[in-house]
């Protein structure tokens, strides 16, 4: 008996306990390569998760129940109430655990470009108003300037997906990892999921030699980091923070120590930063208390009803919209990861081409299967003191999500709030701007308006777009 056959007969028996051995109906047509393919994606797979996935045997959640019951979750206030410490008491304790070399970086990058009409990772998106620099430089400059400002070395997880992870690889290997130092940069990827049909929970195939796999949502950043070594790294190098964001936020304040700050002084093992929403029906997730634990409700599974709901003073009693930005307590991180089941799964129902019984790809003209996800925010119910930090949209928010031509979330609105942000800064200074005039300015000069104060003159005259390096040019 060969090694192929006996190879077979392992995966047949180990599909068949499970309903699943037509992914094998095409093995016999398969070269050697083909076979390890489709072998290696199988044995990553947990049939038995996923036969209990399909029967709907995990706990369904209620969410009009839990939106009947939420309420404003535990949080200091953009203007810095609600916290029995000040905004400038919590800048001194994050300013010490950065000189102190607690905190690591995490950026999730497994997205690609494509609602943008861009055919690269999303990372490498030119975002710069005035440099034209990119999502993966404009957080690179900051860790550097954070680095050097505190005299500390903040180590970089940036976390891919099969469809952007080679290219982000070339793309900083090529780039000379943006400044950052080789051993501080560790570039790994996430898990996947496999897609089954809606109808029969079968597995789909995406070709006669591969599943259709997904990623399996950010909520796998955690086992990602532990499989990977990132944890054990981040524990050997004495990290025991990390500042979480995604990559398609060019404002996101990686590493700010204000927000670390108040994440230490609450104690707390998970800190989410928030913006106040704009209308009750946004499109964010809902940063809610319900039961005692704080918690975040989609908008697509909140009740108009409950998103309406107004306080006294009438303001929206369900204020606080969730924008991905985190700090977690490592060890914290370190006992969800050994447990598998810490973060439930979420379905989807989605148009997903597959691979027929005779070999055809037929793409679906409606939703057709299943896809399972976890979100990296169902941490926060079972963290220790989970604490939320109000910003201002203007200062921490403009994700780069849709193609020019849409209402928000567009690259032009996202420079635009890059350049005003500057313009404020320069303001604050005392500099004069032109109306009409883009500026934009690398951390490594400025990371803050009071940065920036104490490196320029009030006489400076700003007629043109301009952008700010690591030194002011003068003005006319």
């Amino acid at each position: 008996m060969t090694d192929k056959s006996l190879n077979y007969d392992r995966l047949s028996g180990m599909l068949g306990e499970f309903g699943q051995e037509h992914v094998l109906r095409h093995w016999a047509d398969l070269d050697a390569e083909q076979r390890e393919n489709l072998s290696e994606q199988l044995k990553g797979i947990d049939l038995s998760e996923l036969a209990s996935l399909v029967s709907g045997e995990d706990k369904a959640t209620d969410f009009a129940g839990l939106a009947m019951r939420a309420g404003s979750p535990p949080a200091v206030r953009a203007d810095g109430s609600g916290a029995h410490w000040s905004p400038i008491q919590a800048r001194k304790r994050g300013e010490e655990a950065l000189k102190n070399g607690e905190l690591g970086a995490v950026i999730v990058a497994g997205g690609q470009g494509t609602r943008l009409g861009f055919d690269q990772p999303k990372g490498m998106f030119p975002i710069g108003p005035v440099s034209g620099r990119t999502l993966f430089q404009f957080f690179a400059d900051r860790l550097l300037a954070v680095n050097k400002k505190y005299g500390c070395r903040i180590p970089l997880y940036i976390m891919t997906s099969d469809a952007t992870d080679q290219q982000t690889r070339d793309y900083f290997a090529a780039n000379d990892n943006l400044g950052m130092p080789v051993e501080d940069l560790h570039i790994f990827k996430q898990g996947v999921m496999p897609a089954v049909d809606s109808g029969t929970g079968k597995l789909l195939m995406e070709s006669r030699s591969s599943l259709a796999l997904s990623p399996d949502g950010h909520g796998g950043t955690v086992s990602a980091l532990d499989r990977s070594g990132c944890l054990t790294d981040a524990v050997s190098r004495g990290i025991q923070h990390l500042a979480y964001i995604q990559v398609d936020n060019p404002l996101a304040q990686l590493c700010e120590p204000e927000l670390i700050g108040h994440h230490l002084m609450a104690a707390s093992e998970m800190t989410t930063q928030v913006v106040r929403k704009r209308d009750p029906m946004e499109r964010v997730g809902n940063v809610v208390l319900v039961d005692g634990q704080v918690q975040i409700i989609e908008y697509s599974d909140l009740p108009k009803s409950a998103a309406e709901a107004l306080n006294e003073d009438g303001s929206l009693k369900l204020w606080a919209g969730n924008i991905a930005v985190h700090l977690f307590n490592v060890e914290f991180l370190c006992g969800v990861a050994e447990q598998a089941n810490s973060l439930p799964f979420h379905r989807a129902l989605k148009k997903v081409p597959y691979c027929d019984e005779r070999g055809q790809v037929v793409s679906p003209v409606q939703p057709n299967a299943t896809k399972f996800e976890r979100f990296i925010f169902d941490l926060l119910p079972i963290a220790q003191n989970a604490f939320v930090v109000e910003s201002l949209a203007s200062e921490v928010f403009a994700p780069v999500k849709n193609a020019e031509g849409a209402k928000t979330d567009t690259p032009e609105t996202a420079k635009k709030a890059i350049a005003d942000l500057h313009r404020g800064w320069l303001e604050q200074a005392g500099a004069c701007v032109d109306q009409g005039v883009r500026v934009e300015i690398n951390p490594m000069l400025a990371l803050s308006a009071d940065d920036l104060s104490e490196k320029i003159g009030a006489n400076l005259r700003i007629d043109a777009d301009r952008y700010f390096d690591t030194k002011i040019e003068s003005g006319e």
